[in-house]
């Protein structure tokens, strides 16, 4: 040691880096097999060595550490409203587009959703902040092949796997991305209570103006409270049609004569989290945009989105969830207190198993979800994916952030610091549970879906009664369930929750009972079912195989 050296740094933990993802994940890699993407198993192997390698990584902290900013004015004083991101958000972008995560199901054959949702979970372990506008420009395909007209033109940008992020008309860009504004400072989640205008363009000045390009054009005035992703090429709002009512709009960031549309970005939102993406506030000083489907028909249009964007608000959060495990148990395999590992004491291997049997019942959970979306077509798997998208957009989002902080207490202080990935990873879990529908949102929707249906229900009866009869407890508890919402002639909000939660573990178990082994199953029943989840992990009751649990959470080389 040299002469005023104190002490000499041992015990410590290399960071988790250099692991290929999708390997170390045995339940991902079963779940893509059986909900049938089995075909894909060899190009996600080759992206989670990827997305694993400690460059990749580091990435997501750059993102992180140098936010967007706003430039309002150019140098010259000529408004531009244009954000500048850190070199790192545009090469976590570029690998997003590049993998077609926002493009792959609508230009793939069967179990292009579970493939693309295997993907989606494996970039929300590295960052999530650049998956929000990839989810959006995912989610605007169907809504835009309602004007046939806008399709043709921005459709084969947006499907491109070229990420493009000049700032240009869209007749001059290789790829577009797409983004959303709905939510106004005196709405939130009301939507109806929106006041942004539109007023239609006499068709001759439109003509003037656009061409043929000037069909269906309105004038926009008003406000978005949360506009997300500015600089995107174009973004979707909803906005008020006179008696018409809400409807649906296509804002391009520049119009058609090459000019910039009058979207005024006021400022960019300082977060909590969600730190590397651009979330703004806007103005309307007379905006030009496109109708999208029908008059009065704006909230049926967004829904529409709002079931893939909340889909993707279950797979980043079964993401990121599955990033806090694998860096907290990476540790806690290696760093030694009182003598031995952590993860070899007792009651540590118990909160450890408690996160892994969390994420793999969120991860099955998802890529079941997803297969829904592949199969949309048959009517029993529309209305399944009906019900569990907002159930499982409540429970699993909702169970995020105690996750992140039961994870960074396991590494203890320093994973308290910012130098500590599981700091961006415990801002980023609750903003899943807000956007695009809170959690009690979420939960009045899942009542709705099954009072108004007959089939909502027989159909989430089918996906339970899959698990057979082999474990008593998990047969009472579903059929207590099953009666329990039978027997709901009117909706009971003030119970909501309670009743999506319990909707929620049910399907986890019968997915476990089904496809795990044992000793994970019969350990999600004895702590799920058996008894409320409760408040904090490591409530695992005694008998549970934790060894095993633990093995199959994390292929690592030790």
């Amino acid at each position: 040691m040299q002469a005023f050296d104190t002490h000499e740094v041992r015990n410590t933990v290399a960071p988790f880096a250099n692991i290929n993802l999708f390997a170390a994940d045995p339940a991902l890699q079963e779940a893509l097999r059986r909900e049938g993407a089995g075909d894909a198993a060899a190009s996600l192997h080759a992206l989670g060595a990827e997305l694993g390698r400690a460059e990749t990584l580091d990435l997501a902290r750059l993102a992180n550490l140098y936010p967007p900013r706003l430039h309002n004015y150019d140098r010259e004083g000529h408004r531009i409203d244009e954000v500048e991101f850190h070199p790192a958000w545009h090469s976590l972008m570029a690998l997003l587009i590049g993998h077609g995560t926002h493009s792959s199901p609508w230009q793939g054959g069967p179990g292009a959703q579970v493939a693309r949702a295997a993907r989606y979970l494996l970039f929300g372990q590295v960052e999530n902040g650049s998956q929000c506008p990839v989810t959006m420009t995912y989610a605007s395909v169907p809504a835009l092949k309602q004007a046939p007209g806008i399709a043709a033109k921005w459709l084969p940008r947006i499907l491109s796997n070229d990420y493009d992020p000049r700032s240009l008309p869209v007749e001059q860009k290789r790829g577009a991305i797409i983004g959303m504004g709905m939510t106004e400072k005196q709405g939130g989640s009301d939507v109806r209570a929106n006041t942004t205008r539109a007023e239609p363009v006499p068709p001759s000045e439109a003509r003037a103006l656009f061409g043929e390009e000037g069909e269906e054009v309105f004038r926009i005035v008003g406000h978005k409270w949360f506009f997300s992703a500015p600089q995107s090429d174009a973004h979707l709002i909803l906005a008020q049609t006179g008696e018409a009512g809400l409807s649906c709009f296509f804002l391009p960031r520049y119009l058609p004569n090459g000019e910039r549309n009058a979207i005024r970005v006021q400022r960019l939102k300082d977060k909590v989290g969600n730190r590397s993406n651009a979330s703004s506030e806007v103005e309307f000083t007379g905006a030009y945009g496109w109708l999208i489907g029908k008059p009065g028909r704006g909230i049926p249009t967004i829904l529409e989105m709002g079931g893939y964007t909340r889909l993707d608000c279950v797979l980043g959060s079964a993401g990121a969830m599955r990033a806090a495990l694998t860096h907290a148990l990476h540790h806690a395999r290696r760093r030694v207190a009182f003598g031995r590992p952590l993860a070899g004491q007792p009651l540590m291997q118990n909160v450890l198993a408690d996160l892994a049997l969390e994420s793999e019942a969120a991860t099955v959970l998802a890529m079941r979800l997803a297969r829904c979306f592949d199969e949309v077509h048959d009517p029993a798997q529309a209305v399944l994916a009906r019900v569990l998208t907002p159930a499982a957009k409540y429970w699993v989002c909702k169970r995020g952030p105690g996750f992140g902080a039961e994870a960074m207490e396991v590494i203890g202080g320093s994973g308290y610091v910012e130098e500590s990935p599981l700091a961006r990873l415990y801002r980023e879990l609750p903003v899943n549970s807000i956007w695009e529908g809170s959690g009690n949102v979420m939960c009045l929707d899942l009542l709705r879906a099954l009072s108004k249906s007959p089939e909502a229900l027989e159909a989430l009866a089918a996906e339970l009664a899959l698990a057979g009869n082999g474990d008593t407890f998990f047969v009472a508890y579903r059929s207590t369930l099953l009666a329990d919402l039978a027997q709901q002639q009117q909706p009971d909000e003030f119970g909501a929750r309670v009743r999506a939660e319990r909707v929620v573990l049910a399907v986890q178990a019968a997915l476990l009972l089904r496809h795990a082994p044992e000793y994970v199953s019969s350990a999600f029943v004895a702590s799920r079912l058996k008894r409320e989840p409760g408040g904090a992990y490591g409530r695992l009751p005694s008998g549970v195989d934790c060894g095993a649990i633990l093995a199959r959470a994390l292929v690592e080389s030790v």
